[in-house]
């Protein structure tokens, strides 16, 4: 089993910053690939960006290209979403999630699943 925490959500203006934190605890971390996903109200939940095991491998989906950064810090057991240039498209809560086998943009190769935060971008 490996616990996932997401904080760092808030409200900020569109153009403004966030960074999301996801700290991972229970299996070794660093054998996960790990990876971010979003879901608006009435949408369903959507690929942000994911990062191999040891981070050598990294995706993101077309519309954060350029925008955000997925980072990993595994002594620290903990992924990170910077997400700069925010517009109000970008509201939803986002999630982190485990994958023991390899990096993936599909919600259903994900083993574990954080709880979520809230990001509120206003225009």
């Amino acid at each position: 089993q490996v616990q996932l925490v997401e904080s760092g959500g808030g409200l900020v203006q569109a153009g403004g910053s966030l960074r999301l934190s996801c700290a991972a605890s229970g299996r070794t971390f660093s054998n996960y690939a790990m990876g971010w996903f979003r879901q608006a109200p009435g949408n369903e939940r959507e690929f942000v960006a994911a990062i191999s095991s040891r981070g050598g491998t990294i995706r993101y989906a077309d519309s954060v290209k350029g925008r955000f950064t997925i980072s990993r810090d595994n002594p620290k057991n903990t992924m990170y979403l910077q997400m700069n240039s925010l517009k109000p498209e970008d509201t939803a809560v986002y999630y982190c999630a485990a994958d023991r086998t390899s990096i993936a943009t599909k919600a259903s190769a994900y083993d574990y699943w954080g709880q979520g935060t809230k990001v509120t971008v206003s225009s």
